[in-house]
């Protein structure tokens, strides 16, 4: 590969490597050296880009946060007072779900590695503070809190067990939860 003076993509590629190499190999496989080869550049690019892995799998884990973040801006629905709550967050499940299972595993693997990464804990704060916020708006802050909780533990339940989303039970549910 002929070396490049100026690459200003080069740093957004080896983020799409890593998430790459995470969804392909788990956080187990992920190395300054894999993404290197991942994103087709020399090893020194990964490590001047990001100093850490750690560095690395915040970038990853944030652009990855994007993805619920953009079905929910797409409908809008979280933000109409006249919308059913419940059933509308049913949909963005149902709709996230529905797609590409492997990113919303990807994302859900770089959120729990929050557990034993303490740096990327800011990182998946920030994924519950995005969604707690337009519901704390619609609800209250202690509602918004465990509706962002139940949406966690249902999405890992269908990811986890391998079974179907049930958006009739989710509607249900979120709709106790938030009275």
């Amino acid at each position: 590969m002929a070396a490049r003076r100026y690459d200003p993509e080069r740093r957004q590629r080896i983020i799409d490597a890593a998430i790459r190499v995470v969804g392909a190999k788990g956080l187990a496989g992920l190395s300054h050296r894999t993404v290197a080869a991942e994103a087709d550049v020399p090893l020194g690019s990964t490590t001047y880009h990001f100093k850490t892995l750690d560095e690395l799998m915040v970038a990853a884990l944030r652009q990855a946060n994007e993805g619920f973040a953009k079905v929910i801006a797409a409908r809008g629905a979280l933000e109409d007072p006249g919308a059913d709550l419940a059933g509308e967050l049913a949909g963005l499940m149902g709709e996230w779900l529905a797609g590409d299972r492997t990113g919303v595993e990807l994302e859900y693997e770089l959120y729990l590695a929050a557990l034993r990464r303490p740096a990327l804990r800011p990182v998946a704060a920030e994924w519950v503070q995005d969604l707690a916020e337009p519901l704390a708006r619609r609800t209250d802050p202690v509602t918004a809190r465990a509706l962002v909780a139940l949406v966690d533990g249902i999405c890992l339940q269908v990811l986890l067990t391998g079974a179907s989303y049930d958006e009739g039970y989710a509607r249900e549910v979120l709709g106790r939860v938030i009275g």
